[in-house]
């Protein structure tokens, strides 16, 4: 039986990784700051070890006998004062030494869809710095860039339930967003496979106009949309900046994205119409429970 490590598996695609990964038969230990999150997913793991991959010390023996390592760390909000740097890079570089130290096959990271060309953003330069050292390290290994996953394409579900939403830029550039499900299959084929390198998107390619008058549309709602200008947008993550670079780095990613094109090999079945009705639907069934209660 082949045997997995899963860094990450309390987030969006970890937990759909986990599941992957124990439907082949793997053995799966997933390691996590706070083991309490890995509860919905419980029954996909055989073994939980806890661990800040940010401490090095915490990381000791979590790869033992393991004959993969499977990372999708990352930092969004901001925590304990951390930065991209301390979790991207070097956080993901202490689990990449504790898997050296351990004998383990292989090493399969998810980074960005065209980080090479954003390397001026903290965030990207920091997978980037990890993907050039891995690739440096002498492992076996395989770098996942996915496009952009559903989960973040909620954000214009949301922003539509509150009556509007605000698109940088004219929201003509394309994305095609992956389910986590559908990354998670071509995650661990890449953890099986010899591709050093995977570029991936879902099966379906939207403007971003296009995700918020979807969002509109599943909510029952007449679209409203607004557009902010790129010139605003620039001062907006200057100002960001000079309060807090965290936020003003992520505001900057997030406008990048938002107005290059992000297509890349289309793979999986999910789209992203459905998965919105779904939420849609799940959040009607609660409202209903809680005033029944």
């Amino acid at each position: 039986m082949n045997r997995v490590l899963v860094a990450g598996a309390t987030g969006y695609l970890g937990s759909f990784v986990a599941k992957e990964f124990k439907s082949r038969g793997y053995f799966v230990r997933a390691l996590a700051r706070a083991p309490k999150k890995l509860d919905p997913i419980r029954n996909s793991l055989d073994e939980i070890v806890q661990g800040e991959i940010t401490r090095p010390e915490t990381l000791e023996g979590v790869c033992e006998g393991m004959d993969i390592v499977f990372s999708s760390v990352g930092i969004t909000k901001q925590k304990d004062g951390l930065t991209f740097k301390d979790v991207d890079y070097l956080g993901n570089l202490h689990l990449l030494e504790a898997a050296k130290r351990a004998g383990v096959k292989k090493f399969v990271y998810v980074s960005v869809f065209g980080g090479p060309g954003l390397l001026h953003l903290d965030i990207v330069k920091a997978h980037e710095d990890f993907v050039a050292t891995l690739k440096a390290s002498g492992m076996d290994h395989t770098v996942v860039r996915p496009t952009g996953f559903f989960s973040d394409m909620e954000e214009y579900l949301r922003m539509a339930k509150k009556g509007r939403v605000y698109l940088f830029g004219s929201g003509r550039n394309r994305i095609n967003a992956i389910h986590g499900a559908d990354l998670a299959v071509t995650c661990a084929n890449s953890a099986e496979g010899d591709v050093q390198e995977v570029d991936v998107g879902g099966p379906q390619v939207l403007t971003h106009r296009e995700i918020a008058e979807l969002s509109f549309e599943v909510l029952g709602k007449g679209p409203r949309i607004s557009s902010v200008p790129l010139w605003m947008m620039k001062v907006a993550v200057s100002l960001a900046k000079i309060f807090n670079r965290h936020q003003g780095e992520l505001l900057a990613f997030l406008t990048t994205a938002m107005t290059i094109d992000g297509v890349a090999p289309s793979v999986g079945t999910h789209h992203l119409e459905d998965h919105f009705r779904k939420l849609v639907s799940s959040a009607h069934t609660e409202e209903k429970g809680s005033r029944s209660c």
